[in-house]
């Protein structure tokens, strides 16, 4: 009995070849296809990872321009609003500093020693103004100041804050006595200085 592979020979030996020599060629024929096709292979997987690599870069650039947008949006309203509020700062310490400039001009021209005994009543009630005005726009001065004092934090420190001064509340009547004198000192001052010069006028004419 005639055997099955007589039959159905394998196709992959299915050659046209008609001795050795033309085997061998098939057989070097088939590995440099092999090679090609490695070849195509390998740059299909190179080109696949740069593909790769630009999607991951393209996905980092859209989420990082997405944070970006965020933060600087929401911090350009925070810088915006606290360049406002510099600006009024600046304004009202510029203010400040030329109300005392011209404060302190004012008090400095002030000369008893040049009046005479008939303008004396009338320099005097002048500078006595000159100084309370100075002296009323320096308090509101120092409060509008002290407003954006900074605090110095606990952790700095190196313990528990606690402040220089007590509040309003806890000063007694001797506080705002002795408060009210240095704030009158200047003005007795300068009205004893005033009545010594107005005396020794008033001698001089005799």
């Amino acid at each position: 009995m005639p055997s099955d592979f007589s039959k159905d020979p394998d196709p992959l030996l299915d050659l046209d070849v008609d001795t050795p020599e033309d085997l061998g060629e098939e057989v070097q024929k088939t590995n440099t296809e092999l090679e090609k096709l490695k070849r195509q292979l390998e740059d299909i997987e190179k080109q696949k990872q740069r593909l790769e690599g630009l999607k991951r870069r393209q996905d980092e650039l859209e989420t990082g321009r997405s944070d970006m947008l965020d933060k600087l949006t929401r911090s350009l309203v925070s810088v915006q609003r606290e360049a406002e509020e510099a600006q009024k700062r600046l304004e009202q310490l510029n203010a400040i500093h030329n109300s005392f400039t011209q404060h302190l001009r004012g008090i400095e021209n002030i000369n008893p020693k040049v009046w005479g005994a008939n303008e004396l009543p009338r320099e005097l009630s002048k500078a006595l103004s000159a100084v309370e005005d100075a002296r009323a726009d320096y308090i509101k001065a120092q409060a509008k100041i002290a407003v954006d004092a900074p605090v110095e934090s606990s952790a700095a420190a190196g313990g528990s804050y606690e402040p220089e001064y007590s509040t309003e509340e806890e000063r007694g009547f001797s506080y705002w006595l002795k408060s009210g004198v240095a704030f009158t000192l200047p003005l007795w001052l300068l009205g004893l200085i005033a009545l010594g010069v107005w005396i020794f006028s008033q001698m001089s004419t005799r």
